[in-house]
Formats: C-alpha cells, sequence, structure tokens
C-alpha cells in the first residue's frame, strides 16, 4: 500500500484520467473530490461491498426459480406457448 501526505487542496493522480483532491479536513474527516471518466465506478468502500455481495447473491439461481420464472411467464403471455408450439410442426 502506498501511502502519501497531503495538505487541503493538494491532490494525487492515479494514472492520468483519476485525480483525488484533499477538499477539506476536520478533525477526524477528510473530505475528498474525485475527478475520474465517467466509465469509472467511484463508490464508498462499504457501498462496493454491499454491491459486490449483492451480486454474489443475484447470482445464485435455482433451476426451481427459473421453472417458476418461466411458468409465470407462460401464464402472462399465453402466445408464447403457442408460438413455441408452431415452431415445433
Amino acid at each position: 500500500m502506498l501511502v502519501l501526505s497531503r495538505q487541503r487542496d493538494e491532490a494525487i493522480m492515479i494514472g492520468d484520467q483519476i485525480e483525488i483532491t484533499v477538499v477539506d479536513i476536520r478533525s477526524d474527516k477528510v473530505r475528498l473530490g474525485i475527478s475520474a471518466p465517467r466509465a469509472v465506478q467511484v463508490h464508498r468502500k462499504e457501498i462496493f461491498d454491499s454491491i459486490q455481495h449483492e451480486n454474489v447473491e443475484a447470482s445464485h439461481v435455482k433451476i426451481v426459480d427459473l421453472q417458476e420464472a418461466d411458468d409465470h411467464l407462460r401464464r402472462l403471455y399465453p402466445r408464447l406457448d403457442q408460438d413455441k408450439a408452431q415452431q415445433r410442426s
């Protein structure tokens, strides 16, 4: 881990597109400004961890869940069953 010291209004660069500036320092809190391209996602660590956890949970799909979703969609859109039957013929 690289550790740097910065004062208010000083910045560091990550690569040539990401700039992190110390905006304010108050007691035990440091406010940072981050300038990065839109394609780069910037999150607080706890938010990033939460997103990662949710993604892992969402990736655990059971076959039963898929079958129930298929049944539900077929009830909502009965034409799907008809089209599928016609394709088999």
